[in-house]
């Protein structure tokens, strides 16, 4: 349940916002983790562990007492019963309408500043990806051309049938990823050519193997193609140290791979460098 749900919910007999607004050194969150408290329920999270032990049991308190506001200055050391080093600042306090309002604003700011991944087929690896994903910080889009292959997903995930899912690409966010695994070895090649001739793919992935990558390859340079532009294909898709070709595990490590390459820090991504990426022969 997403903080202004809980928020909406508890708001009599009432909840308290817990936020960390000062992290420094090593902590489990960053400055702006928050979560919600009631008297038998939480929402959130600010790392677990005994930090949050500790602010839930002040946080219950507060609601048993009427105290509307609290702050901490906690070390995370022995004292606490962790062992991060660093030291927090929290802030607890009764949640109010205004609260919620600014909760919810803040949510749909998180959301519409997500980056996009677009997942081209709704097949066996297509969906227990989409699944994955649903849990994680991305706007997820699943494109197909079929009838009856995205019910049942979670409700994340945006699903569109299109009758040529190349389409998709024309009015694709800049700095999407582009995960394609469709039922057609030639649709997956129309899509990745499209991807990469965009240029402003934060990453691009073809599910296959490394013959149908050689096949992919050749067929776009014989068409003009430019061979940087394949530097920053991901094709196999996955992880070459896992030899594993169930579609929940392509997906986990797919998953995984899209984290680095859309969530990693500044700082990562300029070191990194040309990565060559590696992954499983496997069908949508």
């Amino acid at each position: 349940m997403s903080l202004s749900a809980f928020l909406a919910q508890h708001r009599r007999p009432g909840a308290i916002l817990v936020t960390l607004t000062h992290a420094a050194g090593s902590t489990p969150r960053e400055a702006g983790a928050a979560m919600a408290v009631s008297l038998n329920a939480t929402a959130g999270t600010i790392g677990g562990g005994q930090l949050e032990f500790h602010c839930i049991d002040m946080a219950r308190e507060m609601l048993s007492s009427g105290e509307r506001e609290r702050s901490l200055d906690i070390p995370l050391g022995p004292q606490m019963g962790q062992c991060c080093g660093g030291r927090v600042q929290v802030s607890l306090r009764r949640a109010t309408s205004t609260d919620l309002a600014m909760q919810v604003a803040r949510e749909r700011a998180d959301a519409e500043a997500r980056p996009a991944v677009l997942v081209f087929g709704a097949g066996h690896t297509g969906r227990a990806l989409v699944e994955a994903l649903a849990l994680l910080p991305f706007r997820v889009m699943l494109i197909d051309d079929r009838d009856g292959v995205m019910d049942g997903l979670p409700a994340a995930v945006t699903c569109i049938r299109m009758a040529d899912p190349v389409a998709a690409l024309a009015t694709a966010p800049a700095g999407a990823a582009h995960v394609v695994l469709t039922h057609s070895h030639a649709l997956d090649y129309r899509l990745t050519e499209a991807a990469l001739q965009r240029g402003d793919a934060a990453y691009v992935g073809m599910i296959g193997s490394a013959t149908k990558r050689a096949r992919f390859e050749a067929g776009f340079l014989r068409t003009g193609g430019r061979r940087e532009a394949l530097s920053r294909l991901a094709c196999p898709i996955g992880g070459a140290d896992v030899d594993d070709k169930r579609p929940e595990v392509i997906a986990a490590l797919t998953a995984a791979e899209l984290v680095r390459s859309l969530l990693r820090k500044p700082e990562a991504s300029r070191g990194a460098g040309a990565e060559e990426r590696a992954g499983h022969d496997a069908t949508a």
